[in-house]
């Protein structure tokens, strides 16, 4: 799933607290030094502190900017989604999502396919990760996805009575099952032939 062309919500969501306030260089030079580590190693292998390291930034203020290695890494990816992902502006809904998905399929048969499974994977030993993975990453982009559905449906592209959540689950499920399980490949013929059958699924 992609994004539309709106700024990034970089950082966990959490009260703001009295004090220094955050630095955008070193906020990003945190963002970047926590995606070359990514791009060098397993998520597993990574630590705050290697991030300090890299970043010149004190692991004091990482943690006091970010509660845990996991809230950093999905605020690092947000940060890194690629534009393309971004959904076109097409005369019609369906194109729209068709070249999305096509764009998603071909980021995700890359690093940042990669480092988002690595994500995946380590939450799911853990309810709260998880949950912060779905607020942060996962719900935003539904969102977004629900709004192109439902300007289908009023354009009358799709069925008014198409259930959207459903809807969703099924132009994307593929994706990201190809993604975790490796079973096939997140290759060209499935980017052209996935969009063609899951739209003619919902219509």
């Amino acid at each position: 799933m992609g994004t539309e062309a709106t700024s990034k919500n970089i950082g966990p969501e959490e009260p703001k607290k009295a004090g220094r306030p955050r630095s955008e260089e070193s906020t990003q030079a945190i963002l970047d030094a926590t995606w070359a580590l990514m791009l060098d190693k397993p998520l597993q292998d990574i630590s705050i502190e290697a991030i300090a390291k890299v970043s010149g930034v004190g692991k004091a203020t990482i943690y006091r900017w970010w509660p845990s290695k996991c809230a950093l890494v999905i605020d690092t990816i947000i940060d890194k989604v690629p534009p393309e992902l971004e959904f076109p502006e097409c005369q019609s809904a369906a194109e729209s999502i068709k070249k999305q998905m096509q764009a998603l399929i071909k980021a995700f048969a890359g690093d940042y396919g990669r480092i988002l499974g690595e994500i995946i994977a380590e939450s799911q030993a853990c309810p709260e990760r998880l949950e912060n993975f779905r607020k942060n990453f996962i719900y935003k982009r539904r969102e977004t996805v629900k709004a192109i559905i439902e300007k289908g449906i009023r354009n009358g592209e799709f069925s008014k009575c198409l259930d959207i959540d459903l809807a969703v689950d099924v132009l994307y499920g593929a994706i990201f099952y190809r993604l975790l399980v490796k079973h096939l490949p997140l290759d060209q013929a499935f980017a052209e032939q996935l969009p063609e059958f899951a739209l003619k699924a919902i219509k």
